[in-house]
């Protein structure tokens, strides 16, 4: 199993226009899949830390605090060692009656993956296909082939009966049309966000999903990407859950404008801490508002 060190510098700024209540999920996942070496959380703005905790599921961690008017920066950085399993894509499915009780849960339809809506689609177009991973993978390409890539294109209320007929998306996109594919097929599957490098487009947060076959080790999740723009054994996961719906990287109850962006990802070294010069790279405001060049120093 190959294994990759990674360092993220994740900056978020906002400009609160009034008391408003934040719930985030941005931290690197506890996971088998990834060892957090370091990490800092530092938040401009409040005075009072965050609270932490994990959900229902206990599968994402979470941080929710009050801030006032004013500006507000949130500063994540961490070292996170991914080993991702190799993927068998010798994989096979599992009929529902074998599957176990927490897999169960990802066959059915959800706010942004409307399965029950795609059955017909689905068996028309793959339902002749071998079964297991390479069925799936044959998903992620016709995915891939029909469905352009466009920043702007979607909303958050864009589901993956809409992307299906505006044929344009983002990677949210991507990943909630194959999802609902799979489990129009009855094959369990679930959303994944996480950190990832990647060029083009800027940097951002990057959604995928996985699936549960039966390998050679057991039935396991494995790990899919529809854009393939990122290398899938690099991702740090974030957030899993039955589609975006679940996994939002900020929920706001107030008003609030972002004024930038900035969830930056590079190749760890050793002795190097996790800063990372954005450049020009952000998404938000014209200029990036002015941050700290290094919060975890003196910590």
């Amino acid at each position: 199993m190959s294994s990759h060190v990674l360092d993220i510098d994740c900056r978020l700024a906002y400009d609160v226009q009034q008391p408003t209540e934040f719930l985030m999920q941005i931290q690197a996942a506890y996971h088998p899949w990834q060892q957090i070496r370091q990490e800092s959380l530092l938040i401009t703005g409040i005075e009072q830390s965050p609270d932490s905790f994990t959900d229902m599921c206990g599968l994402n961690r979470l941080f929710r605090f009050s801030a006032p008017p004013g500006p507000l920066e949130v500063i994540y950085q961490a070292v996170v060692e991914v080993h991702v399993p190799p993927r068998d894509m010798q994989a096979t499915e599992i009929p529902i009656a074998q599957l176990p009780p927490e897999a169960l849960h990802y066959l059915l339809p959800s706010r942004y993956c409307q399965s029950d809506e795609l059955g017909r689609m689905a068996q028309r177009t793959f339902g002749t296909l071998p079964r297991g991973a390479q069925r799936v993978e044959a998903i992620c390409d016709w995915v891939h082939d029909n469905i352009a890539y466009e920043i702007g294109s979607s909303h958050p209320w864009t589901t993956a009966a809409d992307v299906l007929t505006q044929r344009a998306g983002v990677c949210r996109d991507f990943a909630h049309v194959p999802i609902a594919l799979c489990r129009a097929l009855n094959i369990p599957a679930r959303f994944v966000f996480g950190h990832v490098e990647f060029d083009d487009p800027p940097p951002d947060f990057h959604a995928l999903f996985e699936v549960y076959l039966q390998t050679e080790r057991g039935g396991e999740w494995l790990l899919f990407d529809a854009t393939k723009m990122a290398p899938v054994e690099k991702v740090i996961r974030i957030g899993t859950g039955e589609d975006a719906r679940d996994v939002a990287f900020a929920t706001l109850y107030g008003k609030v404008q972002m004024q930038h962006l900035l969830p930056m990802v590079r190749d760890h070294e050793e002795g190097r801490e996790p800063v990372i010069d954005p450049g020009d790279q952000y998404i938000g405001s014209s200029k990036p508002i002015p941050i700290h060049q290094n919060p975890m120093a003196g910590k």
